[in-house]
C-alpha cells in the first residue's frame, strides 16, 4: 500500500467535514468567499496597477526627470481604488467567515448537549465525565477550527487561477519557473497530515483525561480536603497535564515545522525567478517592468499558497474532532417513547412492576421483580446495599429500561408514554442531592412560573420554611455550588420542595431524607401521607421509624422480592428484615453517639 493513503484519506475525510459545515451555513459561507474572491482578484489587479505604475509613470520620470500632476493623480487614484475593494473584500471575508465557524461550533454543542440529555443514564455511567466535556468544547471547537481560514483558502484558489493566467500571458519562462512550488506545497501537505492525525488525536483524549481528573478533583473537594490528599491530587492532576502538554507540544512542532516550509518555498521560487528573470532582461527578452509584476504576482501567490497550507494543516485536528463528536451523536441508547397519554388525571398514581430483570451487563441486578403500589399509598423498600434499591427507582422513573418485564404506570407501560408525559406526573428526589449555584427559588422551580405561594407551600411541605424565611434574602438567598451555603440536610429539604412544588402524582424518594434529622423526617412523610396531597409515595427508606409509616413494605434482597407486607408483620416472620432494620438502627445509635461526643 503506498505510505502517502493515510494522508489522501484524512483530507478527503477532513473536506468532507468542511463540506458538510459550508451545507449547513450556505448562506453566509458563501458571503465569506465572495469577499475571498473580491479580494484576490483585486489582489492580482494590483500587480497589474503596480507594474503599469512602474512602466508608464515611475521609469519614464526617471528618465527623463519630471512627471505630470495628472499622471501622479491617476497612478493614485489606480491605487487607491483598488485597495478601497481590497478592504471591502477583507471586511467581509472575516465578519462572516467567524460567522460560519462559530455559528456551528454553537449548533453543534446544542447538538452534543441535547444528545446527552436524550441518552439514558446507564450510556453516562460508560463515559467519564471530562470525556464528555471535552466532546461538547474542545472536540467540537477543533472540528469547526478550519471553517475560519476555509473562504479564505477558497477565495485565492480564485486568486492562483488568475494570477497563473497572468503569469502565462506576461512571461511563460518565468511562469513554468515558478510553477515548481505547487508541488512542494502538496508533498508538504500529505507528509504533515500522515505525521499530524495519531498526535493530534492522542491530544484531544489527553484532554478529556485531564479534564476527567479536574472535575473528580472538584467534585471530591471535602473528602481531598478532610483527608489531607490535596499534595496526592496536584500530582494526579500534574501527570496528565504533563502528558498533555508534551502531545500538544508534538502537534505544534509538527504544523510549525510545516506552517514554515509553506512560507518559505513560494519565497525560494520568487527568488528563483528574480535571478531568471534578470538574465532575461539582460539578454532583451523582457523589460523591467514585465519582471516586477512577475515578481510581484509570485509574491502574491505566497499568500493563497500559506492559506491552503494551513487548512490543510487543520484538516487531521477537524477530522479527529468529528470522529469523537459523531460517536456521541450517532449513540443509539436512547429511550423510545410512545404516544399515550394519560390526559388531565388528578387522582394518585398507580405504579406496578412485572417481572422486571435489568443487568449492566455483568449480571442481573434485578430478577423477576414483581410488586405494585396502589394509588395514594406509601411504600418502603427496604434492602442491603447493592440489593438493587436505587437501580429499582431509576426504572421507575424510567432513567433506564427493564431488559424484561415492564413498569406501568396506571396500567401504561412506560415505554408506551409520550415524550414528557412521565415527568408530567412522576417526580423523583434522589440519593445524591444536587442544587445549582442558583437562588432558592431558583432550585425550587428550576426555571417554571410559579407563584411565590406555591413555592412556600412546597417548602413547607418538606419542613424547610422555617429555615428558608430565616435566610437573608429568603426566598432571593444564593445557595452556592452544589447549595454549599447550605447543610445537608436543609439541600434534601430544598431538593424535595423541588419535587413537591410540582405536584405529582407519584412522589419517588431514594433515601432523599437521610440527612435529616429523624423528627424532622416524621413530618415530612407525615405531610406527603395527606390525602390533600394526591399523591402516591415510593421511598427507598432506611430508618426504622421512615420504615414504619409506610402502608407496606418491600425486602430486596440480591435482586429479588424476598417479602412483602407491614412493618410489623416483616419483623414478626422473616430474620433477614429484622437483622437489616436492626443493623442500620444501631449504626443511627452509634452515629448520634459519636456527634454528642463531638459536641461535647
Amino acid at each position: 500500500m503506498p505510505a502517502d493513503l493515510p494522508s489522501v484519506a484524512v483530507i478527503r475525510r477532513g473536506f468532507g467535514v468542511l463540506r458538510m459545515g459550508a451545507r449547513e451555513q450556505w448562506r453566509v459561507f458563501t458571503i465569506a468567499v465572495v469577499g475571498s474572491a473580491l479580494y484576490g482578484t483585486m489582489t492580482v489587479g494590483s500587480a497589474y496597477v503596480i507594474g503599469d505604475v512602474v512602466g508608464r509613470v515611475v521609469l519614464p520620470a526617471v528618465r527623463s526627470g519630471h512627471t505630470t500632476g495628472g499622471a501622479l493623480a491617476a497612478a493614485a487614484a489606480a491605487i487607491a481604488g483598488v485597495a478601497l475593494l481590497k478592504a471591502t473584500g477583507i471586511t467581509f471575508r472575516r465578519i462572516f467567515a467567524g460567522v460560519t465557524q462559530y455559528r456551528l461550533q454553537a449548533t453543534y454543542r446544542r447538538r452534543v448537549t441535547r444528545q446527552y440529555l436524550r441518552l439514558p443514564i446507564a450510556w453516562h455511567q460508560g463515559h467519564p465525565t471530562g470525556e464528555l466535556l471535552s466532546n461538547a468544547n474542545s472536540d467540537v471547537e477543533s472540528m469547526w477550527y478550519p471553517m475560519a481560514p476555509l473562504p479564505f483558502a477558497c477565495g485565492v484558489t480564485f486568486m492562483i487561477a488568475i494570477t497563473s493566467a497572468a503569469l502565462l500571458l506576461t512571461d511563460p519562462v518565468l511562469a513554468v519557473v515558478g510553477f515548481v512550488v505547487f508541488p512542494l506545497v502538496g508533498i508538504g501537505s500529505f507528509v504533515m497530515s500522515r505525521r499530524m492525525s495519531d498526535r493530534v488525536a492522542a491530544a484531544q483524549q489527553l484532554r478529556g483525561d485531564a479534564s476527567g481528573v479536574a472535575h473528580e478533583s472538584f467534585d471530591g473537594a471535602l473528602v481531598v480536603k478532610a483527608l489531607g490528599r490535596e499534595a496526592e491530587e496536584t500530582e494526579r492532576f500534574a501527570r496528565k497535564a504533563e502528558d498533555l502538554r508534551d502531545a500538544l507540544i508534538g502537534v505544534g512542532r509538527v504544523q510549525g515545522a510545516f506552517e514554515a516550509f509553506v512560507q518559505a518555498v513560494p519565497n525560494l521560487g520568487i527568488v528563483v525567478v528574480l535571478w531568471v528573470g534578470s538574465m532575461r532582461i539582460a539578454s532583451g527578452a523582457i523589460d523591467a517592468g514585465t519582471l516586477v509584476r512577475v515578481a510581484y504576482l509570485f509574491s502574491i501567490l505566497a499568500m493563497p499558497l500559506d492559506a491552503i497550507g494551513y487548512v490543510l494543516g487543520q484538516l487531521p485536528r477537524a477530522v479527529v474532532g468529528w470522529d469523537r463528536v459523531r460517536r456521541v451523536l450517532s449513540a443509539d441508547g436512547r429511550l423510545p417513547h410512545g404516544s399515550h397519554r394519560h390526559g388531565g388525571a388528578a387522582e394518585p398514581a398507580q405504579i406496578a412492576l412485572q417481572q422486571v430483570r435489568f443487568s449492566y451487563g455483568v449480571g442481573d441486578v434485578l430478577r423477576d421483580v414483581t410488586f405494585d403500589v396502589p394509588s395514594g399509598r406509601t411504600v418502603a423498600v427496604v434492602g442491603v446495599t447493592g440489593a438493587g434499591k436505587s437501580t429499582l427507582v431509576n426504572l421507575v422513573v424510567r432513567l433506564v429500561d427493564p431488559a424484561d418485564g415492564e413498569v406501568t404506570l396506571d396500567a401504561a407501560d412506560l415505554r408506551d408514554l409520550a415524550a414528557g408525559e412521565l415527568s408530567r406526573h412522576v417526580a423523583v428526589v434522589p440519593q445524591q442531592t444536587f442544587l445549582f449555584d442558583d437562588t432558592v427559588r431558583g432550585n425550587v422551580t428550576l426555571g417554571a412560573d410559579l407563584p411565590d405561594e406555591e413555592v412556600w407551600s412546597a417548602l413547607g411541605l418538606a419542613q424547610a420554611d422555617r429555615f428558608v424565611r430565616a435566610l437573608p434574602a429568603g426566598l432571593d438567598t444564593p445557595v452556592g455550588e452544589r447549595g454549599t451555603s447550605l447543610s445537608g440536610g436543609q439541600r434534601q429539604r430544598i431538593a424535595l420542595a423541588r419535587a413537591l412544588v410540582r405536584r405529582p402524582r407519584l412522589l419517588v424518594l431514594d433515601d432523599a431524607t437521610s440527612s435529616v434529622d429523624p423528627a424532622v423526617e416524621a413530618a415530612i412523610l407525615r405531610g406527603l401521607r395527606d390525602k390533600s396531597l394526591g399523591c402516591t409515595v415510593l421511598v427507598v427508606a432506611y430508618r426504622r421509624a421512615t420504615i414504619a409509616l409506610a402502608d407496606e413494605v418491600v425486602l430486596l434482597e440480591a435482586g429479588e422480592v424476598l417479602a412483602r407486607g407491614t412493618h410489623a408483620e416483616l419483623v414478626g416472620r422473616v430474620p433477614a428484615y429484622r437483622r437489616i432494620v436492626q443493623a442500620y438502627a444501631d449504626a443511627e445509635a452509634e452515629r448520634r453517639r459519636e456527634q454528642a461526643e463531638v459536641v461535647a
